[in-house]
């Protein structure tokens, strides 16, 4: 008998909201419109990247071997970025070691680093093989970030970073850890 009293006050309930929810909410003229509409000035972003799209960009070295990939990114009070925290090594996340380098020494590139080839593994030159091409578009020369913003309608990061520093340098160097 209480469950039956129970399931009909909660079918009365979801009846009475049904009506509650289907009403329009009467307009009046007395208001004033809406300050959004007041002051409509759009922003946009046009060949910046997003913070939040960084983590994971690969980092190579200037031979464009793969050294290894941002983690974090560090700013100072301002907000201006200071420090690149790049993940070295590992697997799936795990043995991974973090080194801290100056962001400044990092140099953005928006082209795919250039590969020939259709294989995945074997000896260097080997038919099926994986090998570098001589054209490196990946490779950047300087390091004015202006000259690699991305173009409109990109995909909000860059490509890959180069760091001029092999996997084994970076590896040698001192762990980074988060403090309180």
């Amino acid at each position: 008998m209480l469950m039956k009293s129970i399931a009909a006050g909660l079918a009365g309930t979801a009846l009475l909201a049904t009506v509650a929810f289907a009403q329009n909410p009467t307009s009046t003229t007395d208001k004033s419109p809406p300050a959004a509409s007041a002051t409509s000035t759009t922003t946009t972003a046009s060949g910046e990247w997003r913070a939040s799209k960084m983590a994971g960009v690969k980092i190579y070295n200037e031979a464009n071997e793969n050294i290894g990939s941002i983690n974090d990114l560090l700013m100072d009070k301002s907000g201006a970025v200071k420090i690149a925290v790049i993940g070295v090594g590992g697997f799936l996340g795990m043995g991974e070691h973090l080194v801290a380098v100056p962001y400044e020494k990092l140099k953005f590139v928006n082209e795919a680093v250039a590969y020939t080839g259709t294989g995945t593994g074997g000896a260097p030159g080997a038919p099926g093989t994986m090998s570098k091409s001589t054209t490196t578009t990946g490779a950047a020369t300087g390091t004015d970030k202006t000259a690699t913003t991305a173009p409109s309608g990109s995909k909000w990061y860059p490509d890959h970073a180069v760091f001029n520093a092999s996997k084994d340098e970076l590896k040698n160097m001192p762990e980074f850890k988060y403090s309180e």
